[in-house]
């Protein structure tokens, strides 16, 4: 089992930055593609950025790209996704979750259903 638990998040203006984290325990994730989804009140859960197990393949939303940067650093078990340029609309729970496929097509490794673990998320609250 893969525990996955989540920080960073808080609440900030709009055009600030975060950097969420994701830890990871109980099993290493070097073989694990990592994936970061988000779901925002009243609103369906959505895909927001993927890495692959080794970091050389990454994957954005296109809400996202040119602001959202994730990246891995499996010595430390831990999966990390800049922000910036935060808009109110990028309010939401981040979660991230990890898929024992280490490596997929690029539709599959955006779906939720692809993913085996899931950390309880972090709120941000992005403020006009």
């Amino acid at each position: 089992q893969v525990q996955l638990v989540e920080s960073g998040g808080g609440l900030v203006q709009a055009g600030d930055s975060l950097r969420l984290s994701c830890a990871a325990s109980g099993h290493t994730i070097n073989s694990y593609a990592m994936g970061w989804f988000r779901q925002a009140p009243g609103k369906e859960r959505e895909f927001v950025a993927t890495t692959t197990w080794s970091g050389a393949n990454t994957y954005y939303a296109d809400s996202v790209k040119g602001r959202f940067t994730i990246s891995r650093d499996n010595a430390k078990n831990t999966v990390y996704l800049q922000i910036n340029s935060l808009k109110p609309e990028d309010t939401a729970v981040y979660r991230c979750a990890a898929s024992r496929l280490g490596a997929m097509g690029v539709e599959a490794i955006q779906k939720a259903n692809v993913y085996n673990y899931w950390g309880q998320g972090t709120q941000v609250t992005v403020s006009s």
